[in-house]
């Protein structure tokens, strides 16, 4: 029993991570659409998180949420502040994983203005966020010139271990709450997943098909103006396929650190890319 574990451990988890994600599939089992019931379990977390920010957006001390201001002087010399907001105990959904990450930082000089000039400008998301975004655009504005409700579609590549490609569509939303304090929500309304890639046999796989890398996606936006500079923190909320049994214990801490990356990354190409309007207006 002993020699047996000695065994399993010794194997890395990049390896087993490999076997679930290569050879897994090939079981029907494996191969479907979001399960009802985790579907159901997203929206309801979601609800739950937007009925917060409802409640958070409109206070004067709390549009940020505490827990990431009581990091102040983190956040002033640089820091980002990331958080795993799903408790420790939470259940998953059955078959599926459901992923909460938030992060905050701060821009010295940064304006709310110039955050959402950069977050509208979809067309330059391939830029601002490579190698992560290849192809983003605007695809019916329901309001104004430079829309503040929308649908949007982005191509999106991920990379741990193998690489995933993903057609994805988004309802977008901005709110202002005065010249200083800004929101956004975006909710996933279509994830399909692209079998090879740029060739002439590039294809949609069907929901039958599809591996679960990501299944849902939701993202929160809340941008405040003051202390001569810009606070941003973002929240997702993602729903991805479950771990198969026997090798949890090795897969799921580097499945539940793809969530994190993503936003880490998200956050840290937004400063860039803030920090490098300034540079420009400067010239």
């Amino acid at each position: 029993m002993q020699g047996r574990t000695r065994v399993r451990a010794a194997w890395p988890a990049w390896f087993l991570f490999t076997v679930w994600l290569v050879r897994f599939p090939l079981s029907p089992a494996a191969r479907a659409e979001a399960p009802a019931t985790a579907v159901k379990a997203f929206d309801q977390y979601a609800a739950r998180i937007e009925a917060r920010l409802g409640q958070q957006h409109p206070g004067r001390d709390r549009f940020i949420s505490p827990e990431g201001l009581a990091a102040q002087t983190r956040l002033h010399r640089g820091d980002l502040i990331i958080e795993n907001l799903r408790p420790a105990d939470a259940a998953d959904p059955p078959g599926a994983l459901l992923h909460h990450w938030r992060g905050t930082a701060f821009v010295e000089g940064a304006t709310a203005d110039g955050f959402e000039r950069l977050m509208k400008n979809f067309g330059a998301y391939p830029q601002v966020f490579a190698p992560q975004v290849l192809q983003a655009k605007i695809l019916s504005p329901y309001s104004g010139a430079i829309p503040d409700h929308f649908s949007a579609s982005m191509r999106v590549r991920q990379k741990h271990v193998i690489t995933v490609v993903l057609d994805t569509t988004y309802d977008v939303s901005f709110g202002r709450l005065g010249t200083k304090r800004g929101y956004s929500v975006s909710r996933s309304t279509k994830i399909s997943e692209i079998s090879s890639p740029g060739t002439a046999k590039e294809h949609a796989l069907s929901a039958a098909e599809e591996h679960g890398f990501l299944w849902r996606l939701n993202t929160y936006w809340s941008y405040e103006e003051r202390d001569g500079g810009l606070y941003m923190q973002i929240e997702s909320i993602s729903l991805t396929r479950g771990i198969p049994t026997g090798l949890g214990w090795a897969v799921q801490p580097y499945v539940q650190n793809v969530p994190r990356e993503s936003l880490e990354f998200t956050l840290r190409a937004t400063i860039a890319a803030l920090k490098e309007a300034q540079r420009n207006q400067g010239r």
